[in-house]
């Protein structure tokens, strides 16, 4: 009886196989992984450019208010959007609002408006 059911075996483990491991489904270098226009590097050059909003951000206020600036994010309708490490600093935050879009405004041009969020430490 199981010489009977060995050829559709060796048939399924065959096809398994082949479909384990399809042609470009090997390792793969980073370099490849982040290639030009792949989602990774998109994913990367977004995540590169919230950073250096908050950067921006930082350098247009003082020093104990920077600290408290913990990421920030630019929306597509011109929203600068600051999140800030609690209630206190987004109210002291709010007051420096036009001196935070004047700043970034140079490098990031479409920033029409700033909204302050509280968020928490990443």
């Amino acid at each position: 009886m199981p010489d009977r059911f060995l050829p559709n075996k060796e048939r399924f483990t065959n096809r398994a196989a082949a479909m384990s491991n399809p042609p470009g489904n090997g390792p793969r270098g980073l370099g490849d992984i982040i290639a030009l226009n792949s989602p990774l590097q998109a994913l990367a050059k977004a995540a590169d450019s919230r950073l250096e909003l908050a950067d921006c951000v930082r350098r247009q206020v003082a020093g104990d208010l920077a600290a408290a600036v913990t990421s920030c994010n630019l929306r597509p309708d011109g929203t600068l959007v600051v999140t800030a490490a609690s209630p206190e600093w987004a109210a002291r935050l709010r007051f420096e609002s036009d001196r935070i879009l004047a700043g970034c405004r140079t490098e990031w041009p479409e920033a029409a408006r700033v909204r302050l969020r509280v968020g928490t430490e990443p």
